[in-house]
């Protein structure tokens, strides 16, 4: 096979990504109502009417909060993978790399713990 050949490939893909997002945008250009009502540049909130100022502070702990679920995400995210080749693997130097990981992610979380992050008020 030729290089030309090889790179037809590249190029019918090309093509076909290209017109896939065009169909895609100006489908609903043709296709969607053209009519706005009165209430199209509202915010919306699940269907109904906005009530007070959108600028008001939250409590630092829903913060908080998101960045231990963060934790958590990025432990369960990581450790999969990595115990799917442990089980092929198995050696003692990966045991204490993922020991080492998931002590770090759980100082965290005992961390916040202590402060008592997980106590609503």
């Amino acid at each position: 096979m030729s290089l030309l050949h090889d790179y037809s490939y590249v190029l019918g893909f090309l093509i076909i990504g290209i017109g896939f997002v065009v169909v895609n945008s100006i489908l609903p250009l043709l296709l969607s109502p053209k009519s706005r009502g009165s209430r199209a540049n509202d915010p919306y909130e699940s269907g109904e009417v906005p009530i007070g100022n959108a600028w008001i502070q939250f409590d630092i702990n829903y913060y908080l909060f998101a960045l231990i679920f963060l934790a958590f995400d990025v432990e369960a995210a990581f450790l999969f993978p990595v115990l799917v080749v442990y089980r092929s693997m198995l050696s003692w130097a990966m045991f204490l790399e993922i020991a080492l990981f998931l002590a770090l992610l759980s100082f965290a979380i005992l961390y916040a713990w202590k402060k008592g992050l997980f106590e609503w008020k």
